[in-house]
C-alpha cells in the first residue's frame, strides 16, 4: 500500500515542472502560473519533444528564465512567446501555426494514411489470375519429361 501511495505521489508531482532551482520561480503566483503556461507551449530545442517546463537541459533552463523575466517585466503571454519565436523560429512552438510554410507538416498525417490506403487498394487489385489450361502439345511434352508412374503393387 505504501508503494502505491508513493507511486501515486510521484506521478502526481509531474516532475515538479523541471524547475531545479526554486529561485527560478516568480514570487507572484499568478505570474508564475502564466510563465508556466507559456513554457508549456515552447519546445526544448535540445530535447525537441518536451516543453521547456519539462526539460532539464541548460538551454531550456535559460529559456525558462527569459520567459519569467519577460512576464515579470509586464509582457503579455503572447508577447513573451513571440519574443522567443522571433529568435528561434516557429520550430520552438510545440504547436506550430497553420501557414504556407507549415501546411505540409499539418497535412502529412492525412497524406500518409491516404498513401497507405492507396497502396493497399492497388496491391489488392493485382491478384494474379489463374494460369490458362495446358494445351495438348504442352501436356504431351510434360508427359515426355515426367518419369513414368510406378504401377501399383
Amino acid at each position: 500500500m505504501r508503494a502505491f501511495v508513493l507511486l501515486l505521489a510521484l506521478l502526481w508531482s509531474g516532475g515538479a515542472y523541471a524547475i531545479s532551482d526554486p529561485a527560478e520561480m516568480l514570487p507572484d503566483p499568478a505570474q508564475e502560473a502564466r510563465a508556466e503556461n507559456v513554457g508549456r507551449q515552447l519546445r526544448c530545442l535540445v530535447c525537441q519533444n518536451e516543453s521547456i517546463e519539462d526539460s532539464n537541459a541548460d538551454l531550456a533552463r535559460d529559456l525558462r528564465r527569459i520567459v519569467r523575466a519577460r512576464i515579470a517585466a509586464g509582457d503579455a503571454d503572447h508577447q513573451a512567446t513571440e519574443w522567443v519565436v522571433a529568435r528561434y523560429g516557429d520550430f520552438v512552438r510545440l504547436r506550430p501555426p497553420m501557414n504556407a510554410a507549415t501546411a505540409f507538416l499539418w497535412a502529412s498525417p492525412v497524406l500518409a494514411v491516404a498513401a497507405g490506403l492507396g497502396f493497399a487498394l492497388l496491391s489488392r487489385r493485382r491478384v494474379p489470375a489463374a494460369p490458362p489450361p495446358l494445351t495438348e502439345a504442352e501436356r504431351s511434352r510434360l508427359a515426355d519429361l515426367s518419369p513414368p508412374n510406378p504401377s501399383p503393387p
